[in-house]
Formats: structure tokens, sequence, C-alpha cells
């Protein structure tokens, strides 16, 4: 077992949830995967982190959207923590320096998207520039409510599993 594991392991309840909240929102997540401490391996808990957003109902999903900022945006939400800002900041760093035609059709498309969906566009930024997030938000516009769920529940099982690896410090 790691040391990163080792810690986590060795955390109370509380400490512990509170470290997997900047990782993923959900309470319900959080509780899960610290109750079915201790995990085996990083690569064990990485995958019962995946699973687990994929068994979240969508108003859990929602709760973890809420700790999301839109993408292009640079004002961290209230409720978010100084770990989770660092670190939406770095998923979002191919955003940062984009045209700014491109960050304002970002900015309109992100409206459009709450409009149409309810919530936030959620993906895995990290590794994307701003025009290829663009295009993918264009392209999930198209999408009905159920099939955006279901992506949406895909791009945080990402993004969750790339917090992971950063709390675990392999990022």
């Amino acid at each position: 077992m790691s040391s990163r594991l080792e810690w986590l392991g060795s955390l109370s309840l509380e400490d512990a949830e509170s470290q997997l909240l900047t990782c993923c929102a959900s309470r319900r997540w959080a509780r899960k995967m610290v109750a079915n401490r201790p995990y085996a391996s990083e690569s064990a808990f990485i995958e019962a982190g995946a699973i687990g957003v994929a068994e979240l109902e969508w108003s859990d999903v929602e709760e973890a959207l809420s700790a999301h900022p839109r993408i292009g945006e640079r004002q961290a939400k209230a409720e978010t923590s100084a770990q989770e800002d660092k670190w939406s900041k770095q998923e979002q760093a191919g955003a940062a320096d984009a045209d700014p035609e491109v960050l304002a059709e970002l900015a309109a498309g992100n409206v459009e998207y709450e409009n149409h969906f309810g919530h936030v566009f959620l993906i895995r930024a990290s590794g994307r520039n701003a025009a290829e997030m663009l295009a993918e938000l264009r392209r999930r516009l198209r999408n009905s409510p159920a099939a955006e769920q279901a992506q949406v529940k895909i791009e945080l099982a990402d993004i969750t599993a790339l917090r992971i690896r950063k709390l675990l410090g392999h990022i």
C-alpha cells in the first residue's frame, strides 16, 4: 500500500470525507468511498471512485456539478475549497490563453447549455484546448437529456479519477 493511501486510510471519517470531496463534491460518493476503506491498492481506489460515480443518482451528480465552474470562467464558486479551485484552474489551463472570440463563444455556449439542460457544462478539460471544448459543447447541445446525463457521468468519473490521482500525489 502506498504512503498516500495509508495517509488517507488513517484520517478520521470527517477528514477523509473532506479530502475526497475535493475529488468529487457528492457527499454520497465521498461517504461511500470512506466507508469502503481500506483499499488494497491505488488502482483499486481509483477504480472504486469511477464505479461510485457511475452508481450515483442524478441528484448526487447535480450536487457534484455545483462545485464545477463554467469552462473558461476564472472565478471560483463560493462553495469550492481552495484545493478544488486550484485543480479546476490547472484542468482548464487549455482555455486560459484562448482567443477572446473563442472564450466569448464558450461563455455564450455555457449559457445556452445551462438553459437547455439545467446544469453546468461538464467536460474533462485536462489536455484539451478551448476550441476542442467549444466543439464538444456544441456537439453535446444536440444530445437528448438522457444521453447528456449519461455523458456527464462519464465526464465526472474521468475528472474524479484525475483528481484522485492528484490527491495521491501522482500528478
